[in-house]
């Protein structure tokens, strides 16, 4: 098996939990960092929230899909603050000129990877927990109530954003801090696409073909059908799911070769603009 293979196949639990227990600290010791995990998303929630409350009075539509539109902001905060999550935590090795150090060490790229997934957890949690009861008390609507169906949801959100994040910070590997912006903006690219807060049968029909081959689209789509019909879909689950395989082992590999070609070119230890 050549080297390459190697550094993705076999992990050590251990220097993956060094690493997590590095961020954990980072994390800790400064609560402008935790404050952030929270304010923003609890700051989008209450918005539409509110927004839908003052829709509802005007329209019985309106009053039935809320449940609907305050879950689709919670389930896109997952997809979005998953993958900054997982680019934030990267991005503190750049910014502390610390990555080139990182990759003369032991650590394989599995193990940096899976840290890096790892942390994306932990900091969506920080946020995700409070911000959900939040509007559970504000208004009424309970996400973890969706049960095995919240699961499938947000298995396949948080691998959306684990690939996107993958991609982002290959190509700031490859192309240093001036590709930064792209990690705080892709994800946006899908938000129209991925239908978040409409059906997909609102799209052109050109562009139904491309939303239906993103992986989150089947995820709000399913929302809208299990909260408006009572119907889970597990069908679309399963071909979100597959998607999000092909897409994140793409991921995998575009970092990989990145990465190689940022050991080569010198472009690693070159953290600057």
């Amino acid at each position: 098996m050549s080297r390459a293979a190697t550094d993705y196949v076999a992990i050590s639990p251990r220097r993956v939990g060094a690493m997590v227990l590095r961020y954990s600290y980072l994390l800790r010791s400064s609560w402008p960092r935790l404050l952030d995990l929270v304010y923003w998303p609890a700051v989008q929630m209450l918005m539409w929230g509110f927004l839908q409350t003052y829709l509802a009075r005007q329209s019985g539509m309106a009053a039935q899909a809320g449940g609907a539109f305050i879950g689709a902001v919670l389930l896109w905060d997952i997809l979005f603050r998953g993958q900054v999550g997982f680019s934030i935590t990267f991005l503190e090795e750049m910014w502390s000129r610390n990555l080139g150090n990182l990759m003369m060490t032991p650590l394989r790229p599995a193990e940096f990877v899976a840290a890096l997934m790892v942390m994306s957890l932990i900091r969506l949690a920080i946020g995700l927990i409070p911000v959900s009861l939040l509007a559970l008390a504000f208004f009424g609507f309970n996400l973890w109530g969706l049960g095995l169906a919240f699961a499938a949801f947000f298995v396949n959100l948080i691998l959306t954003s684990w690939a996107i994040g993958l991609l982002a910070c290959g190509l700031i590997l490859k192309k240093g801090m001036g590709a930064e912006a792209f990690a705080w903006s892709v994800t946006f690219v899908l938000l129209p696409l991925c239908c978040v807060y409409y059906p997909v049968a609102t799209l052109p029909v050109w562009l139904q073909f491309i939303a239906r081959a993103l992986p989150p689209t089947y995820v709000f789509e399913g929302l809208r059908d299990l909260v408006l019909n009572r119907h889970f879909d597990a069908t679309a689950m399963i071909i979100s799911l597959g998607l999000n395989v092909v897409y994140f082992a793409a991921a995998v590999v575009g970092f990989s070769l990145l990465l190689r070609s940022a050991r080569v070119s010198g472009s690693l230890l070159q953290t600057g603009e």
